[in-house]
């Protein structure tokens, strides 16, 4: 049986599209679960926590990840809402491992745009059972909402992965190219964006490029978690080069390329199989 939130259609839309939105995909109480989880982060920052706004310039752009097993409330929705059931029937898989968590938050008044960008290059899993659910924490109009490019997880290339304050990260030859212009050329692109309110996810597949505006709001913080998961085809790789999160550093990281992510550091958390 489907999750609430779902139906056939969304399912195919997502397959077909990389993006689609889930209204009222989880409850308020587990928006509100996150959302004391967050607090916790921004008071007590992990050791892989990002500060993307150049000092003296207005607002705050904070990103942090991998906290699922030091943050209770975290884990509490990673394994008891309804992500990883939602995760599992947008990526047909009977499998479903969370691979992290990650926190992005936009303080009223912050400049900084999140580039144009995809997240498969960046990570240490191939496959393409995976899908990304963004979860907001506070209500998103349009118009500082992420916006996607639909269909670009089909377009079969992989672009050089973009630090968040704009530079490419330092590769070896992946074969990876290097991201179009997309704002120079928007209107080449089928880009789409939708406003979200707590409870609502964009769930997205690993490979849709997408990027965001900054937050030019006066008093309104734009505060979101996302969970990662992958399904049954993915498996661990080790790409050329910088990889993030940097997983190949984790004490408990053993895995070598083409094993299953299965483990504590990448759970599964449903398996119908």
């Amino acid at each position: 049986m489907l999750p609430d939130c779902l139906t056939q259609d969304l399912i195919n839309d997502f397959q077909r599209d990389g993006i689609v939105v889930l209204r009222g995909a989880v409850t308020r109480e587990w928006a509100d679960t996150l959302r004391t989880g967050l607090e916790k982060n921004l008071d007590e920052p992990g050791p892989h926590r990002r500060e993307y706004t150049a000092e003296g310039e207005p607002g705050r752009f904070f990103g942090d990840y991998c906290n699922w097993r030091r943050i209770s409330e975290y884990e509490d929705f990673a394994r008891n809402s309804p992500a990883a059931d939602i995760a599992g029937a947008l990526m047909g898989s009977n499998k479903v491992n969370l691979f992290h968590e990650h926190v992005v938050v936009k303080e009223p008044g912050t400049q900084d745009r999140t580039p144009w960008h995809h997240d498969q290059p960046y990570y240490c899993v191939n496959g393409d059972d995976n899908v990304s659910l963004w979860f907001p924490l506070d209500p998103v109009p349009q118009e500082r909402a992420v916006e996607f490019i639909r269909g670009s997880h089909k377009w079969g290339r992989w672009f050089i992965p973009t630090k968040f304050v704009g530079v490419d990260y330092e590769r070896d030859d992946d074969g990876f190219e290097v991201m179009p212009d997309i704002e120079a050329e928007r209107d080449k692109y089928d880009i789409v964006s939708f406003g979200l309110e707590p409870g609502d996810c964009a769930a997205f597949h690993f490979r849709t490029v997408h990027g965001a505006p900054g937050n030019a709001s006066t008093d309104a913080w734009r505060r979101a978690v996302a969970f990662r998961w992958t399904g049954d085809d993915a498996h661990f790789v080790v790409r050329q080069g910088e990889m993030s999160p940097p997983f190949l550093d984790f004490e408990d990281c053993t895995h070598k390329p083409g094993d299953a992510l299965d483990s504590d550091l990448f759970p599964v958390i449903r398996d119908a199989g």
